[in-house]
């Protein structure tokens, strides 16, 4: 079991980073220290991490993943003994609009995250990617962790690419790695450019609500929390060089998605749902967007004791909350 004395953390102002960090810091067996490290980027948001702000086992450092000098530098100086490699562009459609920045964030600042432990090899890095890079599956099915890569957007293709760097800087410099592919996580404080606070973000605006297609993509739902959970259980015990998949057992059409997320808002807001129903618009789907992803927790489930706690319905109660606390000074109910 490692220690995880020193640990540092890229791109913890994210949605999922900031989610590891605060759990990191209020869990009782984790004494150690917490070094985040973001560039503050357009879904930065440092409000999510307010609870732990001043809490004396935690630094932020405003930089980039791609400063070599700046991540050695730290790395030094904090004597990091894990990383938690969060710091990703995510935004499929931000992909196909311009591959570039989904190249220099995702392939090469692992890649400089890599060389670094290069010269650091007592630590063990953690690479956290997506179900993504396996591509599509049809109507039945699931990804495990022997699935052939198949990505299909330029996003996925990014987050493969990377994943293969992890593996070779494994095998080729004997370094102590772990990868995990998660489903797509929703909960409080997911930058709105997401389905879900999109959603909720739109519907107190009575704005339409754009569904690619006829909504019939599925997706598996996985909660932030519970995703933060198991890439601990991973750091604290998880086999070097192996991968575990982290899915939330919830498989959902995006437009079952919606009624669900729209019934929670009409329970909680008190705003009409035939209403809300009216404002879901179809629109022309995304190029190459893939039919469906579903993952097998099995191993990470039997290894680490490991599986999903939150039911979708009580996440989106969690996540309605949240967005209608942060939003209420804007848009009235």
């Amino acid at each position: 079991m490692r220690a995880l004395k020193s640990v540092f953390v890229t791109g913890g102002a994210g949605f999922i980073g900031s989610a590891f960090i605060r759990y990191l810091l209020q869990h009782s067996d984790f004494i150690g220290r917490v070094v985040n490290l973001d560039r503050l980027t357009y879904a930065a948001n440092l409000e999510l991490l307010q609870d732990v702000e001043s809490h004396p086992r935690y630094r932020f450092v405003q930089g980039d993943i791609n400063d070599q000098t700046l991540v050695e530098s730290l790395i030094e100086e904090e004597k990091i003994d894990t990383i938690a490699h969060f710091a990703a562009e995510t935004h499929v459609d931000r992909s196909i609009a311009s591959a570039r920045p989904f190249i220099e964030a995702n392939v090469l600042g692992t890649l400089t995250l890599l060389e670094a432990v290069r010269k650091f090899p007592e630590i063990h890095f953690h690479h956290v990617s997506t179900d993504e890079v396996y591509g599509m599956l049809g109507e039945s099915g699931a990804f495990n962790e022997s699935s052939p890569y198949r990505p299909n957007s330029p996003y996925a293709a990014s987050k493969a690419a990377s994943d293969h760097l992890v593996r070779a800087f494994a095998h080729t410099y004997k370094l102590s790695t772990t990868i995990s592919h998660c489903s797509n996580n929703y909960g409080p404080g997911q930058f709105p450019e997401k389905i879900i606070p999109l959603m909720i973000h739109r519907a107190f605006a009575g704005q339409p609500l754009p569904i690619y297609g006829r909504g019939a993509n599925i997706r598996d739902w996985l909660y932030v929390d519970d995703h933060a959970r198991a890439i601990f259980l991973i750091l604290r015990k998880g086999k070097s060089n192996q991968t575990y998949d982290i899915g939330g057992n919830c498989e959902l059409s995006n437009l079952e998605l919606v009624n669900i997320l729209l019934e929670t808002l009409a329970q909680e807001t008190g705003k009409n749902l035939n209403d809300l129903l009216s404002l879901i618009s179809f629109v022309t789907d995304r190029p190459g967007h893939d039919f469906r992803y579903a993952i097998d927790s099995s191993k990470i489930q039997h290894e680490l004791g490991w599986q999903p706690h939150m039911q979708i319905r009580s996440g989106l109660i969690e996540t309605v909350r949240w967005y209608a606390h942060s939003i209420v000074g804007r848009y009235k109910p």
